[in-house]
């Protein structure tokens, strides 16, 4: 069986913190403002496969109330849903994920992000679309106030699991 997830995520642009996409540091001189390191990509991605396998969102597996998840990487967290797609059958045929931002441009950095994804998934770099865009100065992204990530994942399931 075929299972489709999208995720979204977005975060504010702040100083004095480091700037993180696709689990690589980019240098810039803002940084996304959250609980984790505000992977809004890493993010968006956690999210489509959850979704797929109805597992409801990282907010639910990951809350921003828990210390435990302060300033930890979102690679991390991957890792840990790359787990749960394990323990319930899931495998994941192919992510195609999108982040809008106005700066940095991200089109040096996409091949790294898409090799730490494929890495932490355990997938072939193949199976994993990331691409960028701006907003050509328009919205919050335009106007560097925050970055947002978009993601679907396809996932083929052996079975359904009642279990969350």
């Amino acid at each position: 069986m075929l299972r489709i997830g999208q995720g979204y995520d977005v975060h504010q642009l702040v100083e004095g913190r480091e700037l993180i996409m696709g689990g690589e540091k980019i240098e810039f001189h803002l940084g996304l403002l959250g609980h984790s390191d505000a992977d809004v990509l890493i993010h968006a991605i956690m999210d489509a496969l959850l979704g797929a396998l109805a597992l409801g969102d990282i907010g639910k597996h990951f809350p921003d109330t828990d210390e435990t998840y302060k300033g930890i990487s979102s690679i991390k967290l991957l890792e840990h849903v790359r787990i749960l797609l394990e323990k319930h059958g899931a495998t994941v045929n192919n992510i195609d994920a999108i982040v809008v931002a106005q700066q940095p441009k991200m089109k040096p950095h996409i091949p790294k992000m898409q090799e730490n994804i494929a890495r932490i998934l355990k997938l072939d770099i193949s199976q994993i679309s990331v691409k960028a865009t701006t907003e050509e100065y328009l919205g919050f992204t335009g106007n560097l106030t925050g970055i947002k990530s978009y993601a679907v994942a396809l996932l083929a399931v052996k079975h359904v699991s009642k279990e969350k």
